[in-house]
């Protein structure tokens, strides 16, 4: 039996198929040839046993049901040929049946639909997906091309490439998330047989966002320049921030610079006001530079900036204000009129006529004189002149104010003291005031030859009016007959005997004296003193009976005088004088007194020194206590002269008469 071997199309069936087969070859004859044949089991094949004229049988191999080349591409059957014989005999034959294929299998993919994740900004040329689609038929019907489908836009084709042979899809050009954030395809698989069949599939390629945008930052509306007394709260600018990322690189934080009178206040979804949080003060900052930072929450967060500028406008909300609180300015007497005394200027930090000033002096009169009319200020530098010259020795000091007033609406203005001091200048010279010179500039003194040393001889007393610098006086002897016998004390202006007159002395005596102040360049005054010497027969008493006989009058005047002054307090009566009674300060004096004919103010060494002069004149002289201070009135008068009745209460009449026993007590004694 030969081996029988045939070819079948796949899937070919037309109701029962035939396939003739090779008869089985038996030499025997009759009913020992061949008589029947037997098929090896098979779903899909049968044989059918033909008889042939001759009587020979053959058999016909019949397909029972359509074949899949793709479920099996060969089938192996056997057939058996049994003789008609005894005992029987068979013979095999191996039937091959290759299925040949056909393009009855369209391609196909794994998935109908594939979600892809790509990050934006991947490389061009890098890998989206690769797409497998398979078909099951073989040959040039399984080879199978890719290509888009016209559902596929042309956006999508130009961004992403689809090689038609292995179904790569590549990144063709830069993928922006913020452009397009999803891409959706449709790719087609076709095979290549002469039908050509094909399968579909969707792509969906989602584009992961990367941190690639900046935030960006809007300024909506912007008010500049606002004024400096702009209320807290006050909207100055409206902001709105986006970023086209997403998830956190699209989440945004608005900030501005810390330590500003400003605040962020969200108004709505990524819109921002910039209020006035704190007062403003252009004096303080002029103007402001606000930068507003907005800044993602990607990884890493990316930022942007803005920065505007904040004027402010001035308000006149800053009083003029001087450089000190009180000015004291020093002029020098004897000034030129319309000198300059000072500038005393003020300063205004405010702007414009906020800050153009002008200057007054606040009217203040000082005996029924304006300061107006002794000084004058420049209304718009404040220069102070003095209007007048001014003398030491009248007018010591002013004291008045000067205003500063703004040009702003309305105006604000402020004061400033000013005490102008007049400097003395040594203008005036010495005036000798004691001894008293009635005539000229000779005084003539007596003294007895027996006149101890240290003894007081004269006090030259010298008074200057100008201040207590230019004041000063010193002493000196510009002249003296003998150097040996009297010295001059340069501070006080005693003459004493330096040593006791002896025979040989001369009875008389020149003494010249110079009173010199302390001013630059000093001045001066001079007195000549010419002393005589009286004889020692005058000289009737000695020392220790001069002294004694002095000490007993003394006392019994003491006594006479106190009970006087106690029966006149006792017996007095008020009685109004026809005329007006001399005040308690007048002088009562004479020719050769040896002081002015007028009240002088004295201090302890002039006192002193009138005690001596006077006494030897036969004078009272009397000391009496200014009302309104500690300093005295030196008043002079004849021993025998009374005192007017006056309507001084009885304590004054007792103190005039102390007085006098005091001057008589002290005086009567060497």
């Amino acid at each position: 039996v030969q081996l029988f071997c045939c070819q079948l199309t796949t899937d070919f069936f037309s109701g029962a198929e035939r396939f003739s087969l090779n008869n089985a070859a038996d030499p025997d004859v009759g009913t020992n040839s061949v008589k029947n044949y037997h098929l090896s089991a098979s779903d899909n094949f049968a044989i059918e046993i033909q008889t042939g004229r001759d009587g020979t049988k053959f058999a016909d191999l019949v397909l029972k049901r359509a074949l899949d080349r793709e479920q099996q591409a060969v089938h192996n059957l056997i057939l058996t040929a049994v003789d008609g014989g005894v005992p029987t005999r068979t013979g095999t034959a191996s039937i091959i049946v290759r299925v040949l294929d056909v393009n009855d299998n369209a391609p196909s993919f794994d998935k109908d639909q594939y979600v892809v994740d790509v990050m934006e900004n991947s490389p061009i040329g890098s890998l989206v997906i690769k797409l497998n689609a398979t078909d099951l038929d073989e040959g040039s019907n399984s080879d199978i091309t890719y290509s888009y489908s016209l559902y596929t836009s042309e956006r999508t084709q130009m961004m992403f490439n689809l090689n038609p042979e292995n179904g790569e899809i590549r990144v063709k050009e830069m993928i922006n998330y913020e452009d397009l954030k999803l891409y959706e395809m449709e790719v087609i698989a076709s095979d290549k047989g002469p039908t050509s069949l094909s399968g579909q599939c969707r792509v969906t390629i989602q584009v992961t966002d990367m941190n690639d945008n900046h935030p960006e930052i809007s300024i909506k509306s912007f008010q500049s320049p606002v004024k400096e007394n702009v209320a807290t709260d006050t909207v100055i600018a409206v902001v709105s921030v986006s970023d086209k990322d997403s998830g956190d690189n699209g989440q945004v934080d608005l900030h501005i610079p810390e330590n500003m009178p400003f605040k962020l206040r969200e108004s709505s979804d990524n819109y921002y006001e910039l209020v006035v949080s704190e007062p403003l003060d252009r004096e303080k900052v002029p103007e402001y530079e606000i930068t507003f930072t907005v800044t993602d929450r990607g990884s890493p967060p990316l930022c942007d900036n803005e920065t505007m500028t904040l004027e402010l406008l001035d308000v006149n909300d800053n009083v003029p204000q001087f450089s000190q609180s009180f000015y004291t300015i020093r002029v020098m007497e004897n000034n030129a009129p319309g000198s300059l005394l000072s500038s005393l200027t003020a300063f205004d930090p405010d702007l414009h006529e906020n800050q153009y000033l002008v200057y007054f002096i606040i009217e203040k009169e000082i005996a029924n004189t304006s300061m107006s009319m002794l000084f004058s200020i420049n209304p718009e530098n404040g220069n102070l002149y003095a209007l007048k010259t001014f003398d030491y020795e009248i007018e010591k000091e002013f004291l008045f104010h000067i205003e500063a007033r703004d040009s702003g609406s309305p105006p604000l203005s402020s004061n400033v003291t000013v005490h102008i001091i007049i400097v003395d200048q040594n203008d005036n010279a010495p005036v000798i005031v004691s001894p008293w010179r009635a005539h000229g500039s000779v005084v003539e003194e007596k003294i007895p030859r027996s006149t101890d040393k240290g003894s007081l001889v004269a006090k030259v007393i010298a008074l200057d009016t100008d201040s207590v610098h230019n004041s000063r006086i010193t002493y000196q002897f510009l002249q003296v007959t003998d150097a040996s016998l009297f010295s001059l004390d340069q501070y006080n202006g005693e003459i004493r005997t330096m040593r006791m007159f002896s025979y040989k002395d001369s009875r008389h005596h020149r003494l010249v004296v110079v009173a010199k102040d302390n001013g630059q360049p000093a001045l001066s005054a001079t007195v000549t003193i010419k002393l005589l010497t009286m004889p020692l027969e005058y000289d009737i008493f000695s020392d220790i009976n001069l002294y004694l006989v002095i000490g007993l009058a003394s006392v019994s005047f003491l006594l006479l005088i106190t009970i006087l002054v106690t029966i006149v307090l006792k017996c007095q009566k008020p009685k109004h004088s026809k005329t007006a009674p001399p005040s308690r300060n007048s002088v009562i004096s004479e020719r050769n007194s040896t002081i002015a004919d007028s009240t002088l103010v004295s201090n302890d060494a002039y006192w002193y020194s009138l005690f001596l002069a006077e006494t030897r004149k036969g004078k009272l002289v009397v000391r009496q206590p200014v009302p309104k201070g500690s300093r005295y009135i030196v008043s002079s008068i004849p021993r025998g002269t009374g005192l007017s009745e006056t309507s001084d209460s009885a304590a004054s009449t007792l103190q005039v008469g102390l007085q006098l026993i005091c001057v008589f007590f002290f005086f009567d004694m060497p």
